[in-house]
């Protein structure tokens, strides 16, 4: 069964390729992409018809209780300790995105471990998204998991 969220482009710290160009991470990256990623995420909020969807991704991933009856596989990323700080881990899960009415792009969604988004998807591909969907904040886009 594939699994459809949708949401708006939104702009998010700008921090995450601090966590993103991490070597560490890069090669568990390349098993779950089949490249390196993009050194950055593409934040996706959720859209309300998408929010139990995501919810159950999240519970898949560990971050909240309850039931999941979706069947997207998780992959694990694990987190590392360099020069005494810690970089947590993750779960991603593959599919593809689109702009509303443009081409698909393989993508994973990437959950981490310890994140305050409980309604933001964050998206990592091996493109830069924002410029292969094209894409702005505030801009429809769906995401396919497989």
């Amino acid at each position: 069964m594939v699994v459809r969220i949708s949401g708006e482009v939104s702009s998010g710290l700008g921090r995450a390729h601090v966590f993103m160009s991490q070597s560490h991470y890069q090669t568990q990256f390349k098993q779950v992409l089949g490249v390196g990623a993009w050194p950055g995420t593409l934040n996706v909020e959720v859209d309300d018809k998408s929010a139990e969807l995501f919810k159950s991704l999240r519970v898949i991933a560990g971050l909240e209780e309850g039931d999941s009856n979706l069947s997207p596989e998780p992959h694990r990323i694990n987190g590392f300790e360099r020069d005494g700080k810690s970089f947590g881990g993750a779960t991603a899960f593959v599919g593809k995105i689109s702009r509303e009415g443009g081409e698909w792009e393989e993508c994973a969604v990437l959950i981490p471990d310890l994140t305050r988004h409980t309604s933001t998807a964050e998206v990592i591909s091996g493109s830069f998204l924002r410029e292969m969907l094209p894409c702005s904040d505030g801009e429809l886009v769906h995401i396919e998991l497989n």
